[in-house]
């Protein structure tokens, strides 16, 4: 009987540690491993929670009409957009209202709910950094402002809640009178702080002409004493900012006088974990198949 002589085929074996034959199978063992960790779906996540803590349920009513492009206000001594000065200062609120539920309105011609009542402090501040001017349109709707805020405050229950209208114009678009929607605001037991923006005179706009960008100085037509009466009527409060400085100090009165004691469920994230396992699965999975048909290769 004619055989093959497997020792003269000893050399194919070379001089290294017979150990490394055995890298494949360990690399392919952790890789499984890995994978099952993976399938599992780990997650990352706090238990949400009910905490007692000083807060209120606050629907802020923010103008994004044509004329808070106004450069009546300054930051670090630069002018700036009504707008921009608005959104920094609400920016201040809502951080320092930690434990507070607040919701976002965003109102021109028409007004629509930017953000319902929420803890999330993340995304409300996201959402006042993208407002834009003339979002919602050029006109001022101010009762269906203070109506679409009322409705998203009206079935909630809690000690204390509240409307801040913020402002620059005169009602000039919309079907409900603002006397008439704080009427129906405060009817639900919700209190209204109405702040009008803008100095005295006419304000800088800046426009384009023939000859590029100049400033002109147009007049806005405030409506103070129909902000007046709606917080009357709201029982509220009603304040003039006629720069950042005020407009800052008038949310920090609000802050101050705006505390009580609520009971409200915490919620918080949860982050997916699979990816630290199945990415070096999938490394450890192509490394032994590199070893196997390179360094480690096997003959049959």
């Amino acid at each position: 009987i004619t055989y093959s002589l497997t020792s003269q085929t000893a050399w194919l074996t070379g001089s290294g540690n017979r150990s490394l034959a055995y890298v494949p199978v360990a690399l392919r063992t952790v890789c499984l491993i890995l994978l099952i960790l993976a399938a599992a779906r780990p997650q990352l996540y706090n238990v949400s929670r009910e905490i007692r803590s000083p807060g209120v349920d606050i629907m802020l009513s923010l103008d994004t009409s044509g004329s808070m492009r106004a450069l009546d206000f300054k930051l670090d001594d630069k002018p700036v957009s009504r707008l921009t000065a608005v959104k920094k200062v609400v920016t201040e609120f809502i951080k320092k209202r930690t434990m507070d539920r607040i919701g976002l309105v965003v109102f021109g011609e028409e007004a629509f709910t930017q953000s319902p009542l929420t803890v999330d402090k993340g995304l409300l501040l996201g959402l006042v950094d993208k407002m834009e001017i003339g979002m919602a349109g050029d006109r001022t709707a101010i009762g269906s402002a203070i109506a679409v805020g009322g409705k998203r405050l009206k079935d909630l229950k809690a000690k204390s809640r509240i409307l801040i209208l913020l402002t620059d114009g005169r009602h000039n678009a919309g079907d409900i009178a603002p006397e008439e929607a704080a009427e129906a605001v405060q009817s639900l037991d919700i209190k209204i702080y109405t702040i009008g923006v803008g100095g005295k005179g006419p304000a800088p706009f800046r426009v384009n002409t023939p000859f590029g960008q100049r400033l002109v100085h147009q007049q806005v037509d405030l409506d103070e004493a129909t902000l007046k009466k709606v917080a009357s009527l709201g029982n509220g409060r009603y304040f003039r900012a006629a720069d950042s400085e005020q407009l800052s100090e008038i949310y920090d009165i609000i802050d101050r006088e705006e505390k009580t004691e609520v009971k409200i469920k915490e919620y918080f994230h949860f982050r997916e974990l699979y990816r630290f396992f199945l990415i070096p699965a999938l490394i450890l999975l192509g490394l032994e198949i590199l070893l196997r048909t390179t360094f480690l290769r096997v003959i049959p």
